[in-house]
């Protein structure tokens, strides 16, 4: 018998340049957000993730101080609240990414799962943290995460996170499937020219690998006044066959919408046993390098 979920994943330009005032930036990103969820609520979308670092632009692009005015506390915060709200006026479940504030000076990239109800599930941190050319500043402004890879049990799926450069470490992607998930999301911000080529290979390769449905997320657009690539969009569900089933475009807003069956989750791994066959008491090595 099939058991149908119906995703959502949301792109968005960033609405203005980086130079505006940011809580200007913030509230014209969140106007935006909230009318496309609510689009989203109307089209039945029940699971739904925003891309990495939703309400401003992708800062990590220079190291300025005048950015952490951006963090928020969870869930205490106002956006966590907002989405909340918005989470149980449409039954529908939301991965929330934020940057998130623990105490002042300690901050992280993390992404707050809401439950259909309104309720505050958890959150996840992201591990892994770039700092590399062409703007990829993060250790400037986050810690590693050190949550561990937890998995969401919601109203319509166990969900689990990973973030952005956290899709090129198969170890996480591995551990969330053993923790449960049957779907997991990468809210993302990545330029063409850089890992372009990977975006079709890696994470289906983790969906294959470990018999779940993936969602990745990237925003879209060229951000001034950093310029420092394209983020190209093309955000995409695909299943535990490693096969992509509902894709957006490179250069829009876009919500992309894709009815998952978890009943294929059992079908694959009934007929490709990798977590029966693993050989963990032979992998020390991984973690002694």
């Amino acid at each position: 018998m099939s058991k149908i979920v119906r995703g959502g994943l949301i792109q968005t330009t960033l609405t203005g340049s980086g130079d505006n005032p940011i809580e200007k930036i913030k509230e014209r990103m969140l106007e935006k957000h909230i009318a496309m969820i609510n689009e989203a609520g109307a089209k039945g979308v029940q699971v739904l993730c925003l891309q990495e670092l939703f309400y401003g632009p992708y800062f990590c692009a220079e190291q300025k101080t005048k950015w952490y005015s951006l963090v928020e506390q969870i869930p205490e915060g106002e956006t966590t609240k907002l989405m909340q709200e918005l989470a149980k006026q449409h039954n529908m479940v939301i991965v929330v990414p934020i940057y998130e504030e623990e105490i002042t000076g300690v901050y992280y990239n993390t992404a707050a799962v809401i439950d259909a109800d309104g309720t505050y599930i958890g959150k996840y941190r992201k591990h892994h943290i770039p700092n590399c050319e062409p703007g990829f500043w993060e250790k400037f402004y986050f810690k590693p995460g050190n949550l561990g890879f937890p998995v969401f049990k919601t109203a319509y799926a166990d969900i689990g996170v990973y973030i952005c450069y956290d899709r090129h470490f198969p170890e996480g992607a591995r551990i969330l499937g053993l923790n449960g998930a049957e779907i997991v999301f990468n809210p993302s911000a990545t330029v063409a020219g850089l890992s372009e080529y990977l975006w079709e290979l890696e994470q289906p390769a983790h969906a294959v690998a470990n018999g779940y449905f993936v969602g990745a997320i990237n925003r879209v657009g060229v951000e001034a006044p950093w310029n420092i690539g394209e983020f190209y969009g093309s955000s995409y569900f695909c299943n535990p066959k490693g096969k992509i089933i509902a894709q957006a475009s490179r250069d829009k807003d876009e919500l992309v919408i894709a009815d998952l069956d978890l009943e294929q989750i059992k079908e694959v791994r009934n007929v490709w046993q990798f977590y029966r066959d693993r050989r963990p008491e032979t992998y020390g090595k991984i973690v002694q390098i």
